[in-house]
């Protein structure tokens, strides 16, 4: 991907946002209703040093789980604007070295390009009583990352959390609203969101995730890999840094 300077940047992106505003979706829904330039930032309240406590998910099925997921809502304890759109994830466990993977791909919601940038992660099953509580393998970061499936129906509908710790730092807290489809029925969607205030998470910065016109993105042109900071690009030693792969 080419990079123009900042003025030609800065006089381009507002006309080519200006111009996908007249492009919307089946529903009548603007592009420019996902887009940070439409958000106005705001002072947060759910800074915390300590993850909340988790209870394990009972009588969760760990093959039900995996699979093709749309991300149709985002939370990051770091992130006051929405910033991404097309953000799909894909589930899969393997038996032999009884690990979770999720390679996901998004794109920013401002880039008029719409180039899809792709990542992983990959977690152990500390206790396998308890299959729905995830730890993250990586060790680039320290402290304990860990991941919850706080509910699913599996087929339709699921809700994920991770939340990560270092000492003399705040914690870092994200949670994926799933759905198997571009798009989740309203009802569903905040009876999702009600869970998530017990954990201190804070509703308003829980954004949504455009899932329209996804399936004919630019592929990447670098043949480097990026480096690419999800919890707001500022501690990338710190707490949770993925290499995005092409």
């Amino acid at each position: 991907m080419a990079f123009l300077g900042n003025a030609a940047l800065g006089l381009l992106v507002p006309l080519l946002l200006l111009e996908m505003a007249h492009l919307c979706d089946g529903a009548g829904t603007p592009w420019l209703k996902y887009n940070s330039y439409t958000a106005q930032a705001r002072s947060r309240s759910d800074q915390r040093e300590r993850c909340p406590h988790v209870r394990a998910i009972r009588n969760f099925d760990l093959a039900k789980m995996m699979g093709c997921w749309h991300v149709v809502q985002y939370y990051a304890s770091t992130e006051e604007l929405p910033e991404y759109a097309c953000m799909r994830s894909h589930f899969s466990f393997s038996g032999e070295d009884q690990h979770i993977t999720m390679n996901f791909s998004y794109i920013f919601a401002e880039d008029p390009l719409r180039e899809k940038m792709q990542g992983n992660i990959t977690w152990m099953i500390p206790e396998f009583q308890y299959p729905g509580h995830w730890m993250h393998t990586e060790d680039i970061y320290e402290g304990v990352y860990n991941t919850y499936v706080l509910d699913t129906d599996y087929q339709s509908w699921g809700l994920v959390m991770h939340c990560a710790e270092k000492k003399k730092h705040t914690r870092y807290l994200s949670a994926l609203l799933l759905s198997r489809e571009p798009t989740l029925g309203e009802n569903v969607v905040n009876f999702l969101r009600e869970k998530l205030p017990r954990y201190h998470i804070d509703l308003s910065f829980m954004f949504d995730i455009n899932q329209t016109a996804c399936d004919n993105l630019m592929e990447s042109s670098s043949d480097d890999p990026l480096a690419y900071i999800v919890n707001g690009r500022k501690n990338a030693k710190e707490m949770f840094k993925i290499i995005t792969k092409q």
